[in-house]
């Protein structure tokens, strides 16, 4: 079968198509999962674990302290990487392209739909920092907790939302014998998306 048949021509349209295969597969417990990668001060590949909370026409959404290693590496160069794997439905997608910052409102939105001790751990973690103790992030957490009593918990400045404007979108689909296949978008001229097919 020819599997280029089966691609939409809008990348972020497949992408929404398999995304919605592994959210509605009970074989995946965190659809959401991906490996962002960016490049540190020194100039190194950096890679972690974060979460995809959102996706359209735009681009891809993470959330993050912005004081964080990866927080100051996008602000020092605002590119990055991302990598998401299904591996029962051998599906792979791969995403490159510049990061910028969602609106205050979009940020806003999402601080408020998480649970309150997440809040709360947003401002009591100096993300990336040195930690003497578990019980030193723990006593920040109840500092936190009594600061915030009885209150909505506001969304801290240095935490909000990036956004991954693609430029290149691969998708890979597992085959026997290592005989994948691996189809490329990229934008070239202007706004459209040029697809070709890769060797595997």
């Amino acid at each position: 079968m020819n599997s280029e048949i089966i691609l939409d021509v809008d990348p972020i349209v497949q992408f929404k198509a398999w995304f919605g295969m592994a959210w509605d597969d009970v074989r995946i417990p965190h659809p959401e999962v991906m490996c962002l990668s960016t490049i540190d001060l020194d100039g190194y590949p950096d890679s972690r674990i974060v979460l995809l909370r959102g996706i359209d026409e735009r681009g891809f959404v993470f959330f993050t302290n912005s004081e964080s290693v990866k927080g100051r590496s996008l602000a020092r160069v605002p590119r990055a990487a991302m990598t998401m794997y299904w591996e029962p439905l051998g599906y792979q997608v791969r995403v490159q392209g510049d990061v910028v910052k969602v609106s205050d409102g979009e940020s806003d939105v999402y601080f408020a739909s998480r649970p309150r001790l997440s809040q709360i751990g947003a401002w009591a973690s100096r993300q990336s920092e040195g930690l003497d103790s578990r019980s030193a992030l723990e006593l920040r957490v109840s500092e936190y907790e009594r600061q915030f009593e009885g209150r909505d918990v506001p969304r801290p400045d240095y935490w909000f939302g990036q956004r991954i404007v693609p430029n290149k979108i691969e998708f890979w689909m597992d085959r026997p014998f290592r005989l994948h296949d691996r189809f490329l978008y990229e934008k070239r001229d202007g706004d459209e998306w040029q697809r070709r097919r890769l060797f595997p």
